[in-house]
């Protein structure tokens, strides 16, 4: 019996980075509202980009991490999105 080879859709990332415009509680309702976070996950990436600067804070397929990488952006975050 033959094995099917299976393609693997290429995966993206969105990073949140630390910025002094943005207030902690926008962070989180983009979060959120956006990206799908409950809300203890969207204070704690709020909390890590606080302290450490930046967080991983989406990951899925290209096509749908670049829309959300849009809307976030359209928000004011500052993001950045790795392939």
């Amino acid at each position: 019996m033959k094995k099917r080879k299976y393609k693997r859709k290429k995966r993206c990332t969105i990073v949140l980075k630390n910025d002094n415009v943005n207030t902690f509680n926008h962070v989180v309702a983009s979060l959120q509202e956006i990206c799908g976070h409950n809300y203890f996950q969207a204070v704690q990436c709020a909390h890590l980009v606080h302290h450490k600067g930046y967080c991983e804070i989406f990951k899925d397929v290209c096509s749908l991490t670049e829309s959300i990488y849009e809307e976030l952006k359209e928000v004011g975050l500052v993001v950045e999105i790795t392939k």
